[in-house]
Parts: structure tokens; sequence; C-alpha cells
């Protein structure tokens, strides 16, 4: 395990060693070794390596997130790496460790969508043993944490899911006058989002007797899974479908193509992430509501936590568990602000070192 002091230790060893390009870098005056948070800074900015890894682009969400974390890297001169690894756990861990092994590890900064809550263990361990700044979003074993000696995972980000779940059940039920049957299209089933969300619906069926849950399957978070999955539904079940509930958009998108092929009409779709494509849906009166965690956002953040620790702008041993492991804050959009939510943007400000915990809506428990 790579620690801060360590690296403090590392970064002097090597300056008594007479590095020159860590002195033409200005690493050899005191003022250009700490940065604004009077911290040391570990890398000359330009030597920082930012990369994000995601399941796959034509999710719209994960490519938007992307997107987002190379706004970021434009704005502090730097490049990212966009990894996808199509859901693939052996892949997602294959792709880390050779990134790990390129370059120097100690001047890079991973933001990582882990696969399944299963994966984020060894993530964490090999960033951690390589030096490498590590921000992770989503999933992860509830008994794992950052502050458990793990100096170089900065945070975990993750959205309440049982919230959202519900959020959008809710705005479901109304949209179906609180009455009819629904069938539900659960995420990977491996991961606290898929688990979180589902619990949000049982939850808000609980307390709506005049809703029936006739079906539920597991659709992989996955746009195409999501049709054939419907389809099948669709002809189990037929017109005692009223509402189809989504744990992401892609799903909801894929259920919206199986309703309108079956000539299916005023059924309530939902789902979360609030990618373009779902937004338009609701302004345009095809889906009902979903939630927005704000992908840009996520694809920028992890980087600019990493940033800001290398160049000595934040001090990780400083943050607090919940600045450690947090709910960010999310936003319902339905037919009373699609409108104003159809184009996802970055608001460079949100990255700003003294920013990064702006949206910190309460502590992971």
């Amino acid at each position: 395990m790579i620690t801060t002091s360590a690296r403090s230790r590392r970064a002097l060893a090597f300056a008594a060693a007479g590095l020159t390009a860590l002195a033409l870098a200005g690493c050899a005056s005191d003022s250009a070794a700490e940065g604004d948070g009077g911290q040391t800074a570990a890398c000359a900015p330009e030597d920082i390596q930012l990369i994000g890894q995601v399941r796959n682009e034509t999710n719209p969400y994960e490519k938007a997130w992307l997107d987002g974390g190379d706004e970021f890297a434009e704005s502090v001169g730097l490049t990212q790496t966009r990894l996808t690894y199509d859901g693939e756990s052996p892949k997602q861990q294959e792709q880390l460790r050779q990134a790990l092994s390129t370059g120097n590890p100690e001047c890079m900064v991973l933001n990582v969508l882990p696969n399944g809550d299963s994966d984020t263990t060894p993530i964490v361990k090999e960033a951690d043993a390589a030096g490498a700044y590590l921000v992770t979003h989503w999933n992860k074993p509830a008994d794992l944490n950052p502050w458990d000696g793990y100096d170089t995972w900065i945070s975990h980000i993750t959205f309440n899911g049982v919230d959202s779940g519900r959020q959008i059940a809710e705005a479901m039920f109304e949209a179906m006058g609180g009455e009819g049957g629904i069938i539900a299209l659960q995420g990977i089933l491996d991961t606290s989002a898929a688990k979180d969300r589902f619990i949000g619906l049982e939850d808000a069926l609980a307390e709506n007797p005049g809703v029936t849950l006739l079906d539920e399957q597991a659709a992989d978070f996955d746009r195409t899974t999501a049709f054939n999955v419907t389809k099948t539904l669709i002809t189990k079940h037929g017109d005692a479908i009223k509402g189809v509930w989504a744990a992401n958009d892609d799903m909801a998108l894929g259920a919206l193509q199986a309703l309108e092929a079956a000539g299916m009409t005023g059924v309530a779709v939902v789902g979360i992430d609030a990618v373009p494509e779902a937004v338009q849906a609701i302004a345009d009166g095809k889906m009902t509501a979903t939630v927005s965690s704000d992908g840009p956002w996520q694809g920028g953040i992890g980087l600019a936590m990493g940033y800001c620790a290398l160049t000595g702008e934040l001090d990780v041993a400083d943050l607090s568990d919940e600045e450690r492991a947090f709910f960010a804050k999310q936003t319902l959009i339905d037919a009373s602000n699609a409108e104003a939510n159809l184009t996802p943007s970055v608001n460079l400000e949100d990255f700003e070192c003294g920013n990064l915990f702006n949206r910190v809506d309460g502590p992971v428990s």
C-alpha cells in the first residue's frame, strides 16, 4: 500500500537524487511543490494520466460519463483514456492491470464503474498497491470502505437507489391512476444499483395496493435484452400491462420499442439515468419519468478528485468518511422539467478543487 507519507518520502528521495526532469517541471522550488491546499504536489500536471472506464459506449449514460471526463481533461490541458469492457469482469480487471503497468501509476487517476460489487475489491487492491488514485462509482461490497487503509482510493460515489427506484415507481403509479398491473425490468443482479432500485419499487408497491407486480425479470441494464424480455412478457400478460418499471433508461427505451412494436399505447414507462433519448421521450409524452444522476458530472468528478490530489490541492487524509463514500444528489425528471434537461452538459466549476464535494447528499451506510 502506498501511503501519502510514502509518496512524500519518495518525492524527497527523487529530489535529493537530482532528478532534472522534475526540477524543470517546477518541483524544485517550494512554491511549485505545493498546491493551493498547501500539500506537496506529487506530480507535475502535464505528467498526470487520466483514465475513465465504463461498461460500454452504446449505453448513452455511460458514453455521457466518458464525454464528461473528456471535458474535464481538456479543461486542464490533458487527455482522458477511454476504456470500455463490455460488461465482462475479467476484461475490466485485465484492462486496469495493463493500465497500471504502463507509465507511472503514481501519477495516474482511475475513474471507474466496477462491473459488479464483487469486482470492486480487486480493483481497489491493485490500484492501491500500484499507488494510483482511484474513484469508484455505484458498486462495492457493503463492508469495503475507502477509509479502511486504502490511501489512494479517494472516494466511492453512488446514488440512493432505493430513493430513485421509489421515485420513478410513484411517478408511474400516478400516471396509471393508482391501479393496474406492471412489469419490472431489473439490471445486473450483482450490483448495488440493481438491488437498491428494486427495493425502492417494492417499497412503493407496499404503499399502493391498487398496483400489482405481474412479473419481474433481469435485463442486465441492456436495451436489446430489455426489448426481448418485454416482448416475452407482453405475450404472457398482454393488455394487463399498464406500466413498465425499468432500473435504467436503456432498458426503458428497449421496453418502449417492444410496446410500440406490439401496438400498445398509453403504458407508463419509467427508467433511471436521464439519457437524452429518454428525456426526449418524456418531453414527447412517450415515457413518464426518469432520474438524473448526471453522467457527465460522474465522468469528470472522479478525475478531478485525483487531479487535485496529485497537484497538492486535495489531501485525502483530511477527508471525512462521508466525503469518501457518499450518496450524490439526484433529480426526478418528468413532463414538468424534461425540456430543460434535454442536453446533458458539464459545469466546469463543479470540478474545481474547492467544489469537489458540493453534491454530497449523505453518507453511504
